[in-house]
């Protein structure tokens, strides 16, 4: 037995349907806690990131049916811990790392000045 149905089945305009499945479109880029205007009432649903869809077209009987299905879990998963968060309770060893020359410095500690760099760029 299902928890909840709801089916409508009403006539409309290729223009009604369009503004339908764009409510829906919205809904579903939106994701999370939405409501969708159907008809003369309001449907909440929890919308997550992922779900399964199925397209189905069938032609006989003089008529094209053309149906669209979304479905998800009713619950929300438990997210499984990721690595980060397991590696941010282990304690990180310090790195040791040479201490490099300040910018403008040669390795003995002079400072060349501006003449001294263009002759440089231009030598190469």
């Amino acid at each position: 037995m299902k928890d909840f149905k709801f089916e409508q089945k009403r006539s409309l305009s290729r223009f009604e349907a369009a503004d339908q499945l764009s409510a829906l479109a919205a809904a579903l880029r939106k994701g999370g806690e939405v409501e969708l205007e159907l008809g003369a009432g309001t449907l909440s649903l929890r919308i997550p990131d992922d779900l399964r869809s199925e397209v189905e077209i069938e032609i006989g009987d003089g008529e094209v049916e053309l149906e669209i299905e979304f479905t998800w879990p009713t619950a929300s998963p438990r997210p499984a811990p990721s690595r980060t968060a397991e590696a941010a309770d282990k304690p990180v060893p310090a790195k040791t790392a040479a201490a490099r020359p300040a910018r403008g410095t040669t390795t003995a500690g002079s400072s060349r000045g501006k003449s001294a760099k263009r002759s440089a760029t231009k030598a190469s």
